[in-house]
């Protein structure tokens, strides 16, 4: 079967690991099919390298991924003719740094919280069963969590609203950014999940088909907005509350909605997808 000019991008941690926990078996039929189509399925992750490697080796999945929300860009090597300009090599992948390195990112966070008068706490302060009682994870997937390359978690300690402000001011003055998560707030500088879509397209369409592949993101969350806005079509699943994300619904106006949410919505999405795409 020829391959289809398509690569598919989702957010492995809300429908392969939710809570930390392995669900990929009610993905199963999709994850044949894309593989029968030589669809790729690339993870653009909020999680680590580490996390994302785990889940990868568990579904057989061989492509590339981006971590930390759009701080790396990670590629196995030789999976693509053409050579990765700007890449260096991470163990046995192609890596493309957009964001500077996390301890960097730790050692201005704590710079900048003092600045600005706040007090916050971070995943490099934290032991791995305290990031798993405050994330909602198996002390495994806390472990995991914790190898970090850019992206520092964290969270205030008091009064939120005013501190936030504080910080983010700090931190931009100093050209680093402060972000809202789903969970924990995020300090970095150069993360960013649209260049990095945008970068492994440019290899896709060098490699395949002339130009022709297409992207399309399947997400839920508000943290998938720029995984969502970056592709060429966006999917968008409800929550597990069974409504739709607000702030996707507000600005992803042509974004397709898909009736089910969970890993078997995921799983109804893709197989619609291809289907229709063949």
């Amino acid at each position: 079967m020829l391959p289809l000019p398509l690569v598919v991008l989702t957010e492995p941690l809300d429908f392969f690991l939710p809570h930390g926990q392995l669900a990929e078996r009610g993905a199963q039929p999709a994850l044949a099919e894309l593989e029968r189509r030589h669809v790729p399925l690339v993870f653009v992750s909020r999680g680590t390298r580490t996390q994302v490697d785990f889940l990868r080796r568990k579904i057989g999945n061989r492509h590339p991924f981006i971590t930390e929300n759009g701080g790396g860009l990670f590629i196995p090597e030789g999976y693509f003719r053409q050579r990765v300009s700007g890449a260096v090599m991470v163990r046995h992948y192609h890596s493309i740094a957009f964001a500077r390195p996390y301890d960097e990112a730790c050692a201005a966070l704590e710079e900048t919280a003092a600045h600005a008068g706040v007090e916050v706490a971070g995943f490099h302060q934290m032991s791995a069963r305290e990031v798993a009682e405050n994330a909602g994870l198996p002390q495994r997937m806390a472990e995991m969590a914790r190898l970090r390359e850019y992206d520092e978690p964290f969270f205030f300690a008091g009064e939120e609203a005013a501190a936030s402000r504080r910080l983010e001011e700090a931190a931009r003055l100093r050209g680093w950014r402060v972000t809202r998560g789903l969970r924990f707030w995020h300090f970095s500088a150069g993360a960013d999940v649209s260049a990095a879509v945008r970068r492994l397209m440019e290899l896709y369409r060098g490699d395949r088909a002339r130009g022709r592949v297409k992207s399309v993101a399947i997400g839920s969350t508000r943290g998938d907005l720029p995984m969502l806005a970056a592709a060429g079509r966006a999917i968008v699943l409800p929550t597990s509350g069974g409504t739709f994300d607000p702030e996707l619904e507000e600005k992803l106006p042509g974004a397709r909605r898909a009736q089910t949410g969970g890993i078997s919505g995921w799983n109804d999405a893709v197989m619609e997808l291809v289907r229709g795409s063949a």
